[in-house]
């Protein structure tokens, strides 16, 4: 990889680099080694919510006013995958074909490819190769997972939960996951009924259970703020961009940013630990013992949990050898 080349703007050296890089290729850890100190964290914008509240649209209107005020904006759209073919639609980008044009932004759809938490597995390393690359901004839009979609807090220092009027029994439902992770919470498509009510629901859950209240009082809080806005009519969009700026300058006034990288890289080491020991694990044994395995499970001669206290005896066996 060339790196100069990536930030003069060549976009065709960038894409196959992230190709690249969501191949997981040989080299690529190498080059990407030499990315952890050129990338910046406050860059990283996350954006999660439930389907149908109108995530794209926004991401697209709020790249449309980071455009005219001169920032260029990177946007990776992770879409679901099918459990059987391991395709994604990548509907995404489709909704925000109208940025397509446009030189200062850079669009990367990401299937998931059966990842939980919302996010692609090498999410993280194609943020990062944005960052680098010289964006102002880095938006990361999820998988619209409902609470599942939690892991963007540990990826992005501003994380924005959106929900949409009439939600209902949904915000109910996200309020333990969703709103614990919120720098931000936005009601969108407010030009519908019921956006003050959305409104005023999620401020009462603020006030009941959002974690700042448990935290200590000698440390500075950042209460979420709740923002309206109509994606389609582009309304709200300047208080958005506005809230943003304010989160972040409150980060670096408390020196918050440091904390955040901690619980980036902390997060990060494990989800690498654990993708590293299992792809390990299965190129120890033959395929022939794991479908030994099953077979047993499926006849009801073994549970699961015992085959897999089975298989690591057998691993702790083969290492002593």
């Amino acid at each position: 990889m060339n790196l100069a080349d990536i930030r003069s703007g060549d976009r065709r050296a960038l894409s196959r680099f992230l190709t690249l890089v969501e191949n997981n290729r040989d080299g690529v850890a190498e080059e990407l080694t030499g990315l952890y100190q050129s990338a910046d964290v406050h860059q990283i914008i996350g954006v999660t919510g439930p389907p149908g509240s109108g995530k794209s649209t926004l991401i697209a209107a709020l790249t449309k006013r980071y455009r005219v005020r001169g920032r260029t904006v990177a946007v990776v759209a992770v879409d679901p995958s099918s459990p059987f073919t391991g395709g994604a639609l990548l509907g995404d980008r489709i909704r925000m074909n109208a940025l397509a044009g446009d030189k200062g932004v850079f669009i990367r759809s990401m299937a998931s490819r059966g990842s939980l938490g919302g996010l692609a597995w090498r999410t993280q390393d194609v943020v990062r190769v944005l960052a680098a690359a010289g964006f102002d901004y880095v938006i990361v839009e999820t998988v619209g997972a409902g609470q599942t979609a939690v892991d963007i807090a540990a990826l992005a220092p501003t994380t924005i939960v959106v929900q949409a009027p009439g939600a209902g029994d949904d915000v109910q439902a996200n309020k333990a996951g969703l709103l614990e992770i919120a720098d931000i919470l936005v009601v969108n498509k407010s030009d519908l009924p019921g956006a003050e009510r959305a409104k005023n629901a999620l401020k009462a859950m603020l006030e009941l259970g959002h974690p700042t209240k448990s935290k200590a009082q000698d440390k500075p809080i950042w209460v979420p703020p709740i923002v309206l806005t109509s994606a389609l009519e582009e309304k709200g969009i300047d208080d958005l961009a506005e809230r943003i700026a304010s989160q972040f300058n409150y980060l670096q006034k408390h020196g918050l940013l440091v904390e955040f990288q901690e619980r980036q890289l902390r997060a990060e080491f494990m989800y690498r630990l654990r993708e590293t020991l299992q792809v390990r694990l299965f190129d120890t044994f033959a395929e022939d013992e794991f479908a030994g395995i099953i077979t047993r499970m499926v006849q009801e001669r073994i549970d699961p949990q015992r085959a897999v206290d089975q298989l690591l005896q057998k691993l702790e066996f083969r290492r002593r050898n």
